[in-house]
């Protein structure tokens, strides 16, 4: 069942707008097919130019609708307004007639806009910009002097007098403006399809080479059919107007076949806030309804971990190396909260993806916390599976330490008893029973020696009875290599467990720097920070140090997580390692 869709006073308002030019289109259309000679000999070409500007009008109003934020749907009415107004020097009425002369190649200009414009509707770059600003100084402009300064016009109310000089100046003018457009345009067109992927190039390599070869048959008609035996002014009319009739179709086909999606202004993202349960989206999709862009991304900040995370709690991927992709940050009350990533060739500007973060900062923040937590359960359902395989090995190596070290030496220590309890017991003295009895005492000591080292593995002695900041002055005044410690911690300043798993990440990070860094020096630091405990342990060894793997330092970053703690390793080659770990004093 699909989810029952919101509709705002902004989008019903559009409807109703787009209503209102689709009538009035019409009515225009009915207005020149009313004005226009159609039972004369040219009849059926001239009804092409009411038929036409229908399409115009349809594709456009699809466009504008698909797509309401965007501005091509305005540019391709715009188009069939040039169209329409092309058709007007072909009525009896002066006025109209006018207005047609001068507008006579407008929509060749408008052709040049739409190419420069798609997908987003605005124009990107000084070079566009001035390719369509002369695009249209050379179809307004430069076109007076041919009805002007020429008495053969279809327009003599805007006769001025025969110049022909002029006229053939302003011909030549007019042609070497155009073919700079073209050449322009062309360049432009190039460059976006070498820089656009394989799925965006698919969509506009058939367009833009519609749109070029349309701007090129126009003004070029007649001495590309003269070449195929088809001179007739007739047949030149009907097939330009059949390649602008296209133009429309072209675009729009680009824009569905491109992603667009049907999308309302930012104030459905108001009404999409407002509902509940199965009413409201996904919240990605709600705000990719309203973009237009079906690429648009949403990421969430987490500030302890300092990485922006998806809505599922994975880390999000950097597209900072993607020229079609932008992002714009989304802040609520001076904080960043997350991000939103879009396409850049859809969404020319950030300043609707900005609004719409506006918007929607306070669902982010929610969706923030919750993604959060996922991001954090997930970290903590691994952390648990690697702990119990952890702790299934430290019960090996404790098991086995038992069986081969101190089982055994036991097992030999009481043979050693009996035989000297033997010796005893006999009539005949032993002289060399008290030095047996010495050896036996030697290896009794060194067994309570050896459970004392497993003990102190197991659980420190000074970490049990004095706490974390003892236990780790004990462990510096062991070290091998020089260490500094600085200690902003009183006695029993967070729960057992959070100094326990302090202390055997400091202890495996001495471990690593005795056996692997081989370094000079270690700085160590142990603080409160807001009611967690900040550890820093840097050496200055060869660094390459890593958290992969089932290693020790990897088995207790695990614990690390499980308490919900955050820790992060830096060990660049050459540069040493850098350990910071954060955990919540319980």
């Amino acid at each position: 069942m699909h989810p029952k869709i919101v509709r705002s006073n902004t989008a019903r308002s559009l409807n109703r707008s787009l209503r209102v030019i689709l009538y009035g289109g019409l009515l225009m259309a009915a207005l020149e097919a009313s004005l226009l000679p159609l039972s004369g000999p040219f009849g059926h070409i001239l009804i092409l130019f009411p038929l036409v500007f229908l399409v115009y009008l349809g594709a456009g109003a699809l466009a504008w609708y698909r797509r309401p934020s965007n501005r091509m749907g305005a540019l391709i009415l715009w188009g069939g307004f040039a169209v329409f107004v092309g058709g007007l020097p072909n009525t009896d009425i002066p006025i109209l007639a006018a207005a047609g002369q001068i507008g006579a190649t407008l929509v060749l200009a408008v052709i040049v806009h739409l190419l420069h414009a798609f997908p987003s509707g605005r124009l990107r770059g000084r070079v566009s910009m001035l390719s369509v600003a002369t695009a249209y100084v050379t179809s307004l402009l430069l076109q007076a002097p041919g009805y002007l300064f020429s008495p053969g016009g279809s327009a003599p109310d805007l006769f001025i007098g025969e110049n022909p000089s002029l006229v053939a100046a302003g011909g030549t003018v007019q042609k070497l403006a155009g073919a700079a457009v073209m050449l322009t345009t062309a360049v432009v067109l190039v460059g976006r399809l070498v820089r656009a992927d394989n799925q965006r190039r698919r969509v506009l390599v058939p367009l833009f080479a519609y749109g070029a070869a349309v701007m090129l048959f126009i003004p070029f008609s007649g001495q590309i059919l003269k070449v195929l035996g088809h001179p007739s002014a007739e047949v030149q009319t009907w097939l330009q107007l059949l390649a602008i009739g296209g133009i429309p179709v072209a675009f729009t086909w680009g824009m569905l076949v491109g992603g667009f999606a049907k999308t309302g202004e930012l104030q459905e993202l108001g009404s999409w806030l407002g509902a509940t349960g199965a009413e409201r989206p996904a919240l990605t999709r709600a705000l990719a309804r309203v973009l237009g862009d079906p690429s648009v991304q949403i990421s969430f900040w987490v500030p302890r971990r300092e990485v922006f995370v998806t809505e599922d709690g994975s880390v999000a991927e950097n597209q900072i190396g993607d020229s079609n992709r932008a992002s714009v940050h989304v802040e609520l009350d001076g904080r960043v909260i997350g991000a939103i990533s879009y396409d850049s060739s859809l969404i020319s500007t950030p300043e609707p993806v900005r609004e719409a973060g506006k918007v929607l900062a306070l669902a982010m923040d929610r969706e923030r916390l919750t993604a959060e937590l996922r991001r954090s359960h997930t970290d903590l359902q691994r952390s648990r599976e690697r702990l119990v395989d952890a702790a299934d090995q430290e019960r090996r190596r404790i098991a086995l330490d038992l069986h081969d070290g101190l089982q055994m030496h036991l097992v030999l220590l009481a043979l050693d008893a009996q035989k000297l309890a033997n010796t005893l017991g006999g009539s005949a003295p032993d002289a060399g029973a008290p030095q047996r009895a010495t050896t036996l005492r030697k290896g009794i000591d060194s067994a309570a020696a050896d459970l004392r080292s497993l003990v102190h593995a197991v659980m420190p002695a000074a970490l049990i009875e004095r706490g974390l900041a003892a236990a780790a002055e004990d462990l510096v005044d062991r070290m091998p290599v020089p260490t500094t410690l600085e200690l902003g911690i009183g006695a029993r300043a967070c729960s057992p467990a959070v100094e326990s798993t302090a202390y055997f990440v400091l202890a495996e990070a001495m471990t690593n720097v005795i056996k692997h860094a081989h370094a000079t020096s270690v700085r160590i630091s142990l603080h409160l920070v807001e009611d967690w405990l900040r550890m820093e342990i840097h050496d200055d060894g060869g660094g390459g140090a890593r958290l992969s793997g089932a290693t020790g330092l990897r088995g207790v970053m695990d614990r690390v997580d499980v308490l919900g703690g955050q820790a992060s390793l830096v060990s660049r080659l050459g540069e040493g390692t850098h350990i910071v770990v954060e955990l919540p004093c319980m």
